[in-house]
């Protein structure tokens, strides 16, 4: 019997937010499992989110998302489109890249013990879910995380936002036991590291912030968001003296992750 013949089947969760049309989660289902009957790596969860933006002055108002979990390791791919069923053929594309991207960034890792640069092959970029406009008055805070960020190398996190698809991904260092952020470098695709407090090593391949993050308030760091136009700013809370994220959401109102205390 051939792979294919002996697999078991793998279910597809999909769930849906806003007007999705009633053909959509049929048709992603079918596309996700295109991808993982082409896997070797036992796939232990697949779902999928549909979310159709009621804004009509959105450009890409359908947005998919998929999470896969293979062997015990979640890759996820997140994109954005004018139509849903164009949305759904990317995230096929997508996972199917990031999944590749990810196997080769393992490797490379457990050959070298760093990952490789982020490279141009598209896959760390586009077709990513713009950002709703939205007046700086009306913005909020929707969405506060806490939690517990893991003990990594910055090269372990690099993989891991990898993996998850992310712009940035939170963790506490590893050696130092600081909370420290690696991101994608908008000018060149390639990756950063930054530090709550000032770093006393460097880490080849991976630059890094000597500086450490700017001790702000969370109203500061809002500030600062809107006025440097970046994603997200890392900042070390004035209260609690930990390493914060605060960031754009795809809807135009704000992020924050903290770490527990």
């Amino acid at each position: 019997m051939n792979r294919l013949q002996t697999r078991p089947a793998t279910g597809v969760r999909v769930e849906t937010r806003g007007e999705v049309t009633l053909a959509a989660p049929d048709y992603a289902r079918t596309k996700l499992l295109a991808v993982l009957e082409r896997l070797d790596e036992p796939v232990l969860a697949a779902r999928v989110k549909l979310t159709q933006e009621p804004n009509r002055a959105v450009a890409e108002p359908s947005r998919a998302q998929a999470v896969v979990d293979l062997n015990g390791r979640p890759v996820r791919a997140h994109v954005a489109a004018a139509t849903m069923q164009e949305a759904i053929d990317l995230l096929q594309d997508r996972l199917n890249a990031r999944i590749a991207r990810v196997r080769r960034h393992h490797e490379h890792h457990r050959h070298h013990g760093t990952a490789p640069d982020a490279g141009t092959d598209g896959t760390g970029h586009g077709p990513r879910p713009q950002r709703a406009a939205r007046s700086t008055g009306d913005r909020r805070i929707v969405r506060h995380t806490s939690y517990s960020p893991a003990r990594q190398t910055p090269w372990e996190a690099v993989l891991e936002l990898e993996a998850m698809d992310y712009d940035f991904h939170l963790f506490t260092d590893a050696a130092g036991g600081g909370d420290s952020v690696v991101h994608r470098d908008a000018a060149d695709g390639g990756y950063r590291l930054a530090t709550a407090g000032p770093r006393a090593d460097q880490v080849p391949g991976l630059p890094a912030s000597t500086v450490g993050a700017p001790e702000l308030t969370v109203a500061d760091a809002v500030e600062r968001l809107d006025l440097s136009g970046l994603p997200f700013v890392f900042f070390t809370d004035a209260e609690t003296g930990r390493g914060n994220v605060l960031y754009h959401r795809h809807d135009g109102h704000y992020g924050l992750i903290t770490p527990v205390r």
